[in-house]
Parts: C-alpha cells; structure tokens; sequence
C-alpha cells in the first residue's frame, strides 16, 4: 500500500476510536461510570488572592458522604478537582465523582450532561470525524461536496446547540433578578501568549456580595466590569436571581444583548446551513 493510499484511510482510526467509545458506554465500563457519584455541598469559602490566577477557581473546602462506608470527608479544593468553581456559597450542592474506595481523588461537575453515561469523548471524536470528512471531500471531490458536507454539519450543530435553550432559560431568571451592592475583592491576572510571542494580561474581578437572604456570594466575574485592572475596591450593583445564584451581573442590558447574540448565531446557522446544502446540490 502506498503512502497516499493510507493517507486515504485516515477517517479508520478516529471512527475505531469512537465506536470503542461507545461500546465500552454500552456496557458500563467508562471511568465515569465506573465511578462513584455523589451530591457534595461547599463547606467553607475562601477569598482567591489579589493576583492569582482565576484558572483555579475560588478556594473552597467541600463537604459529601462516602455512600459505600457512610463515612463524611470534608476536603480542600486547591483548583485540581475537576472543575474550577466560578460562584461559591456555603451550602451551594453540586455532584463530583471518584473511584470506588478513593473519595480523596474526587472531581468536581458542574455540568454532568453526557458526563454519567461516559459519552463525551467519543461524541467529540464523531464531531472531529465529521469535520475531516467534510475536508476530505472539499479536497477529493471539490466545493460542490465541501458545501454538501459543511451545510449538513453546521445544520446539525445549530439544531444540537442548547445556546437557545440557555439564552432564553437565562432571560427569564433576568427578569426576576434583585439587586444588591458588591465590592471588587481582588483582582486576577493570567498571562497569556499570542502568536507573534507577545504576552496579553487577563484580569478578573473577584466581587462578593450578600443575598436578601443573608447568604454571601463569592464570584469570579468575568464581564460587565470596565476596566477591571483598576477595579479593586470599587463598589458597585450586582443584579443576581433569587432561585438560581449562579446567574448574575453588573449589567443587565449588557447581558440581555448577549443572549440576543446567541440566539441570533443560532438562527444564522440554521440558515445557512441548509442553504449551503442546496447551493451544493445544484452545483453537483
């Protein structure tokens, strides 16, 4: 066989990579599904330093019970724990998991969709897949397929997104939201490097307000706030909704734009996607 001959056979090792995937999902022998998963609540909160970097998340202690030996750990999460935590609260429940008998290596969900079921990696190989497939035959069979291949996945992608869905669910959590003073904590910094080697300074605030309620909120923000750099000790108002902490901002209207956006991205694929796929069909 020659090199260009297995060079078409690309498409054989991702597409094995995605059905082992799914047959060890089938039968139950992810590492998601083989771990343990239970409900943890946060513990105790601390405050990230002036400087850090927000990669970690805020500093929280989490509290769960050990379902096999009944056994409560309280344990520290220095950010290495899975997800990194943008809002915290004593009291705040989300899941984590671990491997039976080890709760020390927990990890921290935030999101458990397609995480239970194992299901992520392999739907992200199909995704990838797909995309080379689409270049594969913009490549081998010209545009008239590439628009063939790229409507249908964009199509698919659009239909897929839950971007509508959030927007919308979001919007209506707005429009019950409270408004209550925050302070600016700290300041985060991460450096980043761009493609000309330049170095770019990301700075986030760290705001901390009280609900009506009397539960204080810590929160990585990571928008609304101009000048962030200079924003350490600044006072301001924080809009945030009384069922769902975790939805919150210093702009209202700024964040009603952005969900606008969002859907509007959404439609413009829909759009365009099967738009590009009769365009491709006529052009065949």
């Amino acid at each position: 066989m020659s090199f260009h001959e297995m060079l078409e056979l690309w498409w054989v090792v991702p597409t094995g990579m995605a059905l082992l995937g799914y047959g060890l999902s089938l039968a139950g022998l992810t590492r998601a599904q083989r771990a343990v998963w239970v409900t943890a609540r946060i513990a105790g909160v601390e405050q990230p330093a002036h400087g850090d970097s927000r990669r970690a998340g805020i500093p929280v202690t989490v509290a769960f019970q050990d379902p096999a030996t009944g056994q409560e750990f309280v344990l520290p999460n220095d950010g290495k724990h899975g997800d990194a935590i943008p809002e915290a609260w004593v009291g705040r429940e989300f899941e984590v998991r671990y491997p039976p008998g080890q709760p020390h290596r927990y990890r921290i969900v935030l999101d458990t969709v397609g995480e239970k079921n194992g299901r992520v990696g392999p739907n992200c190989t199909v995704i990838l897949l797909l995309v080379g497939l689409v270049i594969h035959a913009a490549v081998a069979r010209g545009y008239p397929w590439a628009l063939l291949g790229f409507g249908s996945l964009l199509t698919a992608l659009a239909a897929a997104s839950p971007d509508i869905r959030t927007a919308r669910t979001r919007d209506a959590l707005l429009a019950s939201t409270v408004a209550v003073p925050a302070r600016v904590v700290a300041v985060t910094k991460d450096v980043y490097t761009d493609e000309h080697g330049d170095e770019i300074l990301n700075h986030g605030p760290v705001l901390t307000f009280t609900t009506r309620e009397g539960t204080h909120v810590t929160v990585l923000s990571s928008a609304g706030i101009p000048n962030p750099d200079l924003s350490l000790g600044r006072e301001l108002t924080i809009h945030y909704a009384p069922s769902d902490l975790t939805v919150h901002t210093p702009d209202l209207a700024a964040d009603r734009r952005d969900n606008k956006k969002a859907i509007a991205t959404i439609v413009i694929m829909l759009i365009a996607g099967p738009a590009a796929v009769v365009t491709g069909a006529i052009l065949l």
